[in-house]
């Protein structure tokens, strides 16, 4: 069986590459960030280490070659995020954001649109993107036949696309000096559409920083800078266009196309989410660990002798393995089969979906293990918390919109339940 868990000499190189950048830049990001009070600023200071990224490979890394980037398998991506987020999960994310910002393009694959990868490719500089969805009052239920649908619209006038509308979470939206982003893959429909399926209407517009600055001061905007619980050294503001004008060639999914390529973008990412959550469950794990191994709460012995805590620790362990596997898994799937692109699809929703809720389950049961101490600010398990509370949320979050695609592939006359494992049944 073409079952081997042993790391290939790529997926080991890609490994230590990661933990030397996480020991290096992103250990000292922290110490950089914290300095500011407010996010928008802690977002900025970690600039010096995003240019280091792209200096090393980690952006030209998540395009694929046949588009002129690095880019290597997924297994491989997974192997990445982990070690990155377990280390430093602010710095880290900014960096994977761009990668996400760029998928609408390596999943279209057009040459006509290579020249706005071109900046994310000569790893130079701080170029970042961002893939614009998230709407102020959400997005779940964007498709639903009936319902109002995306607030951002474009209008087709002449040679242009005009946009208008307000957008919310999307990472990197508005750039590093919040006037907008290198690249934005903007997710929004036509104000004439084909037909009053909702589907019909949603495309993708490419807005560029260079298109943002020839248009009038006020036609990008960044309305609120939004604070948050965990990652507080990213920045995914409230923004709004208003008549931004962009070439008709920067049309990216024309009207009726752009519902697929969303839904592989976050296919992708889904996976990715996992191996995230792997990565704080690594880091909980082994504070916890530490902390347990060194103390003994004025006890005879230390705390690891204590079976209640052996007995959290024991299943912290059991589920990070088990949600790495799940995810190699997953990644491997989706990019090889077996199955259909549906069953495929099935083993990242469900990556996404089991780590992330598991990853707040095992933060929680370290913070049990290490007790009151663990409350302590010095102590790295509050922010382990606060960050790994958003992975259920966002990305999709798992009950409005990651669960719902399972039901709906469920639901499917052709479901197939294990063709992900053991290829069709039928």
């Amino acid at each position: 069986m073409p079952i081997d868990f042993h790391l290939s000499p790529t997926e080991e190189g890609v490994r230590q590459a990661a933990a030397g950048f996480a020991a290096g830049p992103l250990k000292e990001a922290r110490k950089l960030y914290m300095q500011y009070q407010h996010h928008h600023e802690r977002f900025q200071a970690t600039r010096p280490i995003y240019r280091q990224a792209v200096a090393g490979g980690l952006v030209k890394g998540q395009v694929p070659p046949h588009l002129g980037g690095a880019g290597g398998t997924l297994v491989e991506a997974a192997i990445l995020v982990e070690e990155m987020y377990s280390v430093e999960p602010s710095a880290s994310l900014t960096i994977f954001s761009t990668g996400l910002g760029l998928t609408p393009l390596n999943l279209t694959g057009k040459p006509e649109h290579k020249e706005f990868l071109e900046p994310f490719l000569n790893q130079e500089g701080e170029p970042v993107a961002s893939l614009v969805f998230s709407e102020p009052g959400g997005v779940a239920n964007y498709l639903e036949k009936g319902a109002p649908g995306l607030f951002t619209t474009a209008t087709l006038q002449g040679d242009e696309w005009v946009l208008n509308g307000e957008k919310i979470w999307a990472t990197n939206s508005a750039g590093w000096d919040f006037k907008g982003a290198d690249l934005q893959c903007v997710v929004c429909r036509t104000t004439t559409p084909s037909s009053d399926e909702p589907a019909d209407a949603v495309m993708i517009l490419l807005v560029t920083r260079a298109d943002i600055d020839r248009n009038a001061p006020g036609a990008f905007k960044v309305l609120r800078h939004v604070s948050t619980a965990g990652h507080t050294a990213c920045s995914g503001p409230h923004i709004k266009y208003t008549n931004l004008r962009v070439p008709a060639k920067n049309l990216l999914c024309p009207p009726g196309t752009g519902v697929p390529i969303v839904s592989g973008s976050f296919d992708s990412s889904a996976v990715l989410v996992g191996a995230m959550s792997v990565g704080i469950m690594r880091a909980a794990f082994n504070a916890a660990l530490t902390f347990a191994k060194g103390d003994n709460r004025r006890g005879a012995s230390e705390l690891l002798t204590r079976q209640a805590v052996a007995n959290l620790l024991s299943g912290i362990k059991m589920q990070t393995e088990a949600c790495r596997a799940l995810t190699w898994k997953a990644a491997h799937c989706l990019q090889n089969g077996p199955g259909d692109y549906n069953a495929r699809r099935e083993l990242a929703l469900a990556a996404k979906v089991y780590c992330s809720d598991a990853c707040t389950k095992a933060v929680t049961d370290a913070i049990n293990a290490v007790g009151i101490t663990a409350y302590d600010a010095d102590q790295p398990f509050a922010e382990l918390l606060t960050t790994a509370m958003v992975l259920p949320i966002f990305d999709g979050g798992n009950v409005g919109i990651r669960r719902r695609n399972m039901q709906d592939l469920m639901l499917s006359k052709d479901y197939d339940s294990w063709a992900s494992t053991y290829g069709p049944s039928r």
